[in-house]
């Protein structure tokens, strides 16, 4: 939990803003709550995206009735089509010129981080659905917050759960950019911390449709697993076409280092059973969990993945926060979300860390076979409830220069 200076901290920020409504000066900047989706609408992460994580945004909105003390809620959206130059462009001219609070999901990590650097200097708020756990290392902000999941409590969890005798050997299908390079690095990590070893690695654009030749790389390395640090139509594509290999075979594992609900439905049941992963949310976690996700199957004709889920839940964070303390007002908002326990459909006693990471549980999950499947829904079964505090990074190991460091 947060240290006792931290939250001294926070109780001082809070008594500011608390003493600003009050004295009847609390403010709504242009007496809209607007908040901005930024999001692949098209590309390959807009299944797991896209227009469900719009929607989700709305939802939350919904709950309030898009109006908070009388001030109304709108929600903005754009693609970012997967280029930090064209999403960090439409993020400035929604601070600047459109008056934007607070922009939600992203996905990309690239694009992410683009974005960041958009958004601190203006301290604005920015809720990270993308993966690279250099979010809350390296790059933390004080305004920016990661919610629904990382490469290192991904990849961490799903070395742990296939590391063992005939599983010691790595090789690594990277997607080359950002998220898959933080995938591949926070894996071969774990790989190393439980004393295997990493034979090499090849790294196929993001997007590529013909993963062939670096299939090929992969089974000449002769490694005993071969792990997919991918996201999207690419790990879609590759579980495909390794199946048209015929790469799994006795004494070879072909494994994804991160899966979405979305991603396992487009795989299949046939290629993905027994796979394992790592998840940040699953539908049917609590009572809660599956009554929001059958009114967003109602609306998308699909059951949400973790980062629409994680885009609900902290617009919905994030509102709360804004009615709560009655401003909008960046540094007072960041700080009642940090002072206030997560308790939704996507977290139960969640909690905001120093440098920005949405601390909740994760779920082991093992895609079921066609014959356990009871609907086109039921693809996996929750096998082992990860603890947030041992399912990501430790603060104590943080790089995010924002976390204070015992004297």
């Amino acid at each position: 939990m947060p240290n006792s200076k931290a939250l001294q901290t926070l109780c001082l920020i809070l008594f500011i803003v608390a003493g600003i409504a009050d004295s009847g000066h609390a403010q709504i900047s242009d007496d809209v709550i607007k908040i901005g989706v930024i999001t692949d609408m098209t590309g390959p992460l807009a299944s797991a995206t896209g227009s469900g994580s719009v929607e989700a945004a709305r939802m939350a909105a919904e709950e309030f009735g898009f109006s908070i003390n009388g001030r109304p809620i709108e929600i903005v959206s754009a693609d970012h089509q997967n280029k930090p130059d064209i999403g960090s462009a439409i993020v400035r001219r929604w601070f600047d010129v459109e008056h934007v609070d607070a922009v939600a999901d992203i996905a990309n990590s690239a694009v992410g981080f683009a974005i960041v650097e958009v958004a601190r200097p203006r301290n604005k708020i920015v809720l990270i659905g993308a993966g690279s756990s250099d979010f809350t290392g390296k790059a933390c902000a004080p305004t920016s917050i990661q919610w629904t999941w990382d490469t290192y409590g991904a990849s961490t969890g799903t070395v742990k759960a296939i590391f063992g005798p005939g599983a010691e050997t790595w090789f690594f299908i990277t997607s080359d950019f950002a998220f898959g390079h933080a995938l591949e690095r926070d894996g071969a990590a774990a790989v190393a911390k439980l004393g295997g070893t990493v034979l090499g690695q090849v790294r196929p654009p993001f997007g590529t449709p013909d993963f062939s030749s670096f299939l090929l790389q992969a089974q000449r390395s002769k490694a005993s697993v071969i792990a997919f640090a991918t996201a999207g139509a690419d790990t879609v594509n590759l579980m495909k076409q390794a199946a048209e290999f015929g790469l799994a075979r006795p004494r070879i594992r072909v494994i994804p280092m991160q899966l979405m609900i979305d991603e396992v439905k487009a795989i299949g049941l046939d290629l993905g059973q027994g796979n394992y992963a790592l998840m940040a949310f699953h539908h049917e976690r609590s009572s809660e969990a599956k009554a929001w996700s059958q009114r967003f199957f109602e609306r998308m004709h699909a059951m949400p993945t973790a980062i629409q889920a994680g885009t609900y839940s902290s617009v919905r964070h994030y509102l709360q926060a804004v009615k709560d303390i009655d401003t909008d007002e960046p540094l007072g908002v960041v700080a009642k979300m940090r002072a206030t326990p997560i308790n939704d459909m996507f977290a139960s006693g969640g909690y905001i860390r120093q440098d920005g990471r949405m601390v909740h549980d994760m779920y082991l999950t093992q895609i079921k076979t066609p014959a356990e499947s009871a609907g086109p829904w039921d693809l996996v079964k929750i096998l082992k409830t990860i603890p947030g505090d041992e399912a990501f990074r430790p603060l104590s190991e943080s790089e995010c220069p924002l976390v204070r460091r015992p004297d």
